[in-house]
């Protein structure tokens, strides 16, 4: 049973940091390329970073990029979402997923984790 478990999200100030973790099982994490997706009240969800298999490429949104930093670990079957200088229009639930695909980006399981909120707020 595949399982995607996010944790590390909670209430910070502007200009504040946060680390994300998605503890996987259930699927070989080495054999696909990891995601996270945020959504926020009343917004769709939108990708916000990605990595390759390795963890050889990532990529980023333009509003994120210079500011969050993926990884992963595969011995420990995580991937971790670095979050820094955090802006309020960054509050939303934060949620991890394999990706089908690169180009485009699509995520591989229908059935999403609960996720993590991120509050960034003074």
């Amino acid at each position: 049973q595949v399982q995607l478990v996010e944790s590390g999200g909670g209430l910070v100030q502007p200009g504040g940091s946060l680390r994300l973790s998605c503890a996987t099982s259930g699927f070989i994490l080495s054999s696909y390329a990891m995601s996270w997706y945020r959504q926020a009240p009343g917004k769709e969800r939108e990708l916000v970073a990605r990595i390759t298999s390795t963890g050889g490429m990532t990529d980023y949104a333009d509003s994120v990029k210079g500011r969050f930093t993926i990884s992963r670990d595969n011995a420990k079957n995580t991937v971790t979402l670095q979050m820094n200088s955090l802006k309020v229009e960054d509050t939303a639930a934060y949620y991890c997923n394999a990706l089908d695909s690169w180009n485009p980006p699509r995520p591989h399981f229908a059935s999403w984790g609960q996720g993590t909120q991120v509050t960034v707020s003074s």
